[in-house]
Order: structure tokens, then C-alpha cells, then sequence
């Protein structure tokens, strides 16, 4: 690897985010491979993922934690739930945690870093405002890869793991989800998008065009044996999933809006595709999907409350009693200081009527 003198490089922090499966793992691979630097230690590879994940783990467990204290899932297909991971931008102790770990990283692991978490997207402002205080430059790299393939990959995958596996339909409305949001949070940042097929079929193009926008000097001023060393490393037989829409069941409606969304992130990673016409569109399908989202909500709101019955029925009968019958034990005059849409909500969440 190309030994990068500190005294001569500006610091870069590039970040790798957008949905997983995506081809993200190689793309950080390769930049490591180059020269820039992966904070240690990194998740350990695993079967589906057998040339690692290029995850530094203190990363993986940061978002972990951040994203349990907001209730928000790694894939998750709620438009709110870009809110509540967003109003964490703002809590200082955060802030700082990062801030710290980024710069002692920059400090002892080399000025050109390349961080990458499928988590991360979520994090987009924490970041960005950690590397500016870390007198470094934030850059993204965004992986593209048709929709079908990235649902196709996790549920061959990942449908198995844990009791919150998803289906081929929430992985799909999650992949909208994660992948306009992303494009609307880096918009007007330094960025690019590459498709995953173009780093396997020649990564030179990307690669290097990413050290020129990015001005990488580790990519810049790799050698032979660099060269070399990538060409080793990007396997075509990665790519070991490639379906389409007929391999999928998703409802029409939902696969229409993923392939519009699809076709203009599609042209965001073409010579100057990245154009004021293409984020209008993306704009449009992002407001497209919120509404559609909240119309199924709304469809699906006795199921909500059917499950939300079902959680309290299987409580211990005692406890259960102290649910339905706390409230009566707070003093009328405090209960009326509570605003009535709030009671009613609380009324609600209790099964109680009134």
C-alpha cells in the first residue's frame, strides 16, 4: 500500500452510505486497498460476506446504540423516522463522543479515512458536523444497485436472522426509504454515485475518478503494485444475486415507485447527471412515497391497535390491572392539567375508552 505523508495531505473523511447490499463492502475495500485508512478493529467477514465488511465495529456499536435510543430500525421504511434520528444531530454528548474517536483516527490512522455502515445514512449530519470540527472534508460515495437485486440479496441472506426478519415488500419500501433520503441528505455535499455493476466490470473508472473528485492523494498517487493489489481483491463473482421484479412479490404500486426511483438515482451516477431535473424528479417520488406511506398507515391502523391489545393481554394479569388502572390513581386536578388530545392519546395506548 502507498504510504500517504501526513505533513502533505489535507485530511478527508469518505463516507460510504445508502442501503446495504449495494456493493458498499467493495467499494471500501477498495479504497483501503489504495491507501486510505478503515479504523480497526473491523467486523469480523462471515459467509455472506466473505471479504469482510470494512465496518469498523466502535462505528457499528456507536449507530447501534444511537439508533436504539431513537427506536429506529437499520432498514427501516418509515418516512418519520428520519426526524427522530435526525434530532440526535443536535445532542452535544453525541457529538462529542464522535468528534473525539474521528479525531483521534484522523490523528493516528492516517488523514485520508473511509468509513462505512449501512447504519450511517441516519447519522449524515452527526458526521458531517464531526468532520468539520475536525478541520477535515466530508465526501460520499453513494452504491447503487437495482432495487430487485439489493431485496433479492437480503432475503437469500438475511431473511433468517432474528425476530424482526422482513419481507420482500418492507424490504423494498425500506430501500426507497433509505436510498432518497440519502440523496436528499448529501445533496449540494461532495458526492458521487457508482453503480455496483461498473466497479465490478472495471474499477478503474470509479476508483479513480473518485481520487480526482475527492482529490484522494492515497488514489491519486497509487502504484503498480496497488493497482495490482484492487485487481486481486474485486471478484465479478460477488455479485452472487441478481434478480429482478418477476423473482419478487411486491404490490405494483410499490415496485413502480422503487423502479422510478431506481431510474433517476440511475442517471445521478452518469457524467454529469447530477442536475437540479433530477432532484426535482426524486423530490416528487419522495413526496409520492410519503403519502403513500401514510395511506397505508392509515389502512392498516386496526391492525396497530389490535397488536398493541395483543402486547398488553400478555401481561401478567397484575400488571396489566396497573396499566388500565394507573390513571386512577393520579389526583383529578393533575389529570385535568393534562391537555384533553394527550389524554385521549393516553386513554388509547391503555385500551381504555375514556
Amino acid at each position: 500500500m502507498t504510504a500517504v505523508p501526513e505533513d502533505n495531505t489535507k485530511r478527508r473523511v469518505v463516507l460510504v452510505v445508502g442501503s446495504g447490499r449495494s456493493g458498499t463492502s467493495t467499494m471500501v475495500g477498495a479504497l483501503s486497498t489504495l491507501g486510505l485508512h478503515v479504523p480497526q478493529p473491523e467486523v469480523a467477514a462471515d459467509d455472506t460476506n466473505p471479504k469482510g465488511f470494512g465496518e469498523p465495529q466502535w462505528v457499528v456499536d456507536f449507530h447501534a446504540e444511537l439508533l436504539q435510543r431513537c427506536h429506529v430500525q437499520v432498514s427501516d421504511a418509515r418516512p418519520s423516522a428520519w426526524f427522530e434520528a435526525g434530532k440526535l444531530a443536535g445532542f452535544e454528548p453525541s457529538r462529542e463522543r464522535l468528534h473525539v474517536w474521528l479525531e483521534e483516527q484522523l490523528t493516528t490512522g492516517g488523514p485520508e479515512l473511509v468509513v462505512k455502515d449501512p447504519r450511517l445514512a441516519w447519522f449524515i449530519g452527526l458526521w458531517r458536523s464531526a468532520a468539520l470540527r475536525c478541520e477535515a472534508d466530508p465526501a460520499y460515495v453513494t452504491m447503487l444497485r437495482p432495487p430487485a437485486e439489493v431485496v433479492g440479496s437480503k432475503q437469500k441472506y438475511y431473511a433468517g436472522q432474528g425476530a424482526h426478519a422482513a419481507g420482500e415488500v418492507q424490504r423494498t419500501a425500506a430501500w426507497i426509504n433509505m436510498m432518497l433520503h440519502t440523496e436528499r441528505a448529501t445533496r449540494g455535499a461532495t458526492r458521487t454515485f457508482v453503480r455496483y455493476a461498473d466497479l465490478l466490470d472495471d474499477w478503474t473508472i470509479p476508483l479513480f475518478d473518485i481520487g480526482r473528485r475527492f482529490d484522494l492523494t492515497a488514489v491519486q498517487e497509487a502504484n503498480a503494485n496497488d493497482v495490482r493489489a484492487v485487481h486481486a481483491f474485486i471478484d465479478p463473482g460477488l455479485r452472487r444475486v441478481t434478480a429482478t421484479w418477476d423473482d419478487l412479490e411486491v404490490p405494483p404500486r410499490l415496485r413502480d415507485l422503487a423502479q422510478d426511483t431506481w431510474d433517476q438515482l440511475d442517471l445521478l451516477a452518469a457524467p454529469d447527471g447530477d442536475t437540479t431535473a433530477v432532484h426535482d424528479r426524486l423530490d416528487a417520488l419522495r413526496a409520492d412515497y410519503t403519502a403513500m406511506y401514510a395511506e397505508a398507515e392509515a389502512i392498516a391502523h386496526s391492525t396497530t391497535l389490535a397488536a398493541r391489545r395483543e402486547g398488553l393481554a400478555t401481561l401478567p394479569a397484575p400488571v396489566n390491572a396497573v396499566v388500565k388502572r394507573g390513571a386512577d390513581r393520579v389526583p383529578h386536578t393533575l389529570r385535568a392539567m393534562v391537555p384533553p388530545g394527550a389524554r385521549q392519546r393516553l386513554r388509547k395506548a391503555v385500551g381504555r375508552a375514556r
